[in-house]
């Protein structure tokens, strides 16, 4: 009698046992994961989070949950958070920066892969012989095209009192699209009649050294192309930089904010949003038809008032101070 009477105090336990289950199982997992802390960087992340919000998810609203991992700038590390989330069977991987896009595809094809502040597929060395890239990669890149513009800018604020103007630039040899960069902008500075001084170097830790060499050529200028040990390491090669009164400029509008001079390149913030869209289409229809990675569409020219003053530049009109 007495387990008669406790049955529907059991059955009472089962239904919400299954219920808790199920409601842990219908609320969708992101892994985000970011390769390096940066300052440049971390609005694409804000961005990324308030495209779900506005579309509906958010962790407030406990209709999904957001699991953070950073990898500081390891590649073991980056290796370990990748494969924890695949391990996990996460709904959707968000990644931010190249390498976390590359380790990401590396890892898992089934996935649903949403990149931001990464170049294309094509530019990762992602494609097949066919020319194909992985079936799981979405999201918003960038190609090579914008350097071309934000390079050609350098003359129109410098004019070097005699000879060609000469412009110095670091570039991580271990990085494909930084490769790419480096060899795009050799190529522009020859038709532009500037003489380029590029130096190698293999990661962050390296950038003292480099650029203090790099500096020792007489450049007019630095460049800071999109590199992420340029990125990581940027303090180090500002503070050398204004130590010799050279000027940098660069094709990422986050450096401005930093110290850089001037920029035309993609607002990170709206790169972060524009990848969050696509992942909240995906939660909205648990299908991945009819995404696939896309160009960045917000592009900004930016200056520094402080930098430009420091070096007595004059901006050119469609140029608007960073905020």
């Amino acid at each position: 009698m007495k387990i008669l009477k406790c049955l529907p105090i059991f059955c009472l336990l089962a239904i919400i046992c299954s219920c808790n289950t199920a409601s842990k199982k219908t609320i969708p997992v992101i892994g985000f994961v970011g390769a390096f802390e940066d300052a440049s960087i971390a609005p694409a992340r804000t961005g990324f989070i308030d495209a779900l919000k506005n579309n509906g998810f958010s962790e407030g609203q406990k209709n999904v949950k957001i699991e953070y991992r950073n990898a500081e700038g390891s590649i073991p590390t980056l290796t370990q958070i990748v494969n924890y989330f695949v391990s996990e069977k996460v709904d959707l991987l968000a990644t931010c920066t190249t390498l976390s896009s590359i380790t990401a595809a590396q890892k898992t094809k089934t996935i649903p892969i949403f990149m931001m502040v990464s170049p294309t597929v094509k530019l990762m060395n992602l494609q097949d012989n066919g020319g194909k890239g992985p079936g799981n990669l979405f999201g918003a890149v960038e190609d090579l095209n914008y350097i071309d513009t934000s390079f050609s800018n350098i003359p129109k604020f410098l004019k070097p009192k005699s000879g060609k103007l000469v412009v110095g630039m670091i570039y991580n040899q271990s990085e494909p699209q930084s490769v790419s960069a480096k060899q795009r902008i050799q190529e522009l500075a020859n038709k532009l009649n500037i003489t380029l001084v590029a130096l190698p170097l293999n990661s962050s830790s390296d950038a003292q050294l480099v650029t203090q060499s790099l500096l020792s050529k007489n450049i007019n200028a630095f460049f800071a192309n999109p590199d992420n040990s340029v990125f990581a390491s940027f303090e180090t090669i500002l503070k050398n930089c204004d130590q010799k009164n050279v000027p940098i400029f660069t094709s990422e509008a986050g450096l401005v904010q930093r110290g850089a001079v001037a920029a035309f390149g993609a607002d990170i913030y709206q790169w972060g949003y524009q990848a969050g869209e696509q992942a909240a289409k995906f939660l909205k229809t648990h299908s991945t038809q009819g995404l696939q990675p896309e160009m960045v569409k917000v592009r900004k020219r930016v200056y520094n008032a402080a930098s430009a003053k420091k070096y007595n530049i004059t901006v050119p009109a469609n140029f608007e101070p960073v905020k």
